[in-house]
């Protein structure tokens, strides 16, 4: 099969996730999840982050999309169980950097290693990623702690799950879709 052929296969399939599914609410926040996901995305871009890290940020909850062509297990009303497992499974069967798989699979970890260990953190939070946080594990104990921060893309993690945060607001201006639809293929591309 031609190489290039199949990523650009990929990169449809990813775009016809986000087109078919992102418009659905984002679990209990007050924007769809294509709009979060470009919300993040976007807080990587201002701070003119590399395309890698860019990429992990749009990308955190795709397991959240996965639902409707995965069997998987909701989280009481809140989204997908595991979203990030599902989400960093399908980018590494895919062909996507580790660095990327690593953002999005350990997100969630990041939220469980904040609550853990900034006391003001927890306070950010909003009603759903509280409700979630429960279905999640809860906040870290202090072997995963320092576990979690020798991870070799902790940095990256913690800014994904710090804009994470910050993506939900319903008013903002978002790039569209092709914007990503093409730093994806690019990837994809140089990452071989």
């Amino acid at each position: 099969m031609n190489e290039t052929y199949r990523k650009e296969d990929i990169v449809n399939e990813i775009m016809l996730l986000y087109e078919k599914f992102g418009d659905e609410d984002y679990d209990g926040e007050p924007v769809s999840q294509t709009a979060h996901m470009i919300q993040c995305a976007m807080e990587a871009m201002a701070r003119g982050e590399d395309q890698e890290l860019v990429l992990g940020a749009f990308l955190h909850d795709i397991g959240h999309l996965l639902k409707h062509v995965n069997i998987t297990e909701e989280m009481g009303g809140y989204g997908v169980v595991n979203h990030e497992g599902i989400g960093a499974d399908y980018l590494k069967q895919k062909g996507f950097s580790k660095r990327i798989c690593a953002m999005v699979e350990n997100h969630v970890n990041a939220k469980r290693y904040l609550v853990a260990v900034d006391e003001n953190y927890k306070s950010k939070l909003s009603e759903a990623s509280l409700q979630t946080l429960q279905w999640q594990g809860g906040p870290m104990h202090q072997s995963e702690i320092i576990l979690f921060e020798q991870h070799p893309f902790f940095d990256d993690i913690i800014k994904v799950r710090s804009w994470d945060e910050m993506a939900k607001r319903p008013d903002a201006v978002l790039l569209p879709l092709s914007h990503f639809k093409k730093l994806i293929s690019e990837h994809l591309k140089s990452n071989q």
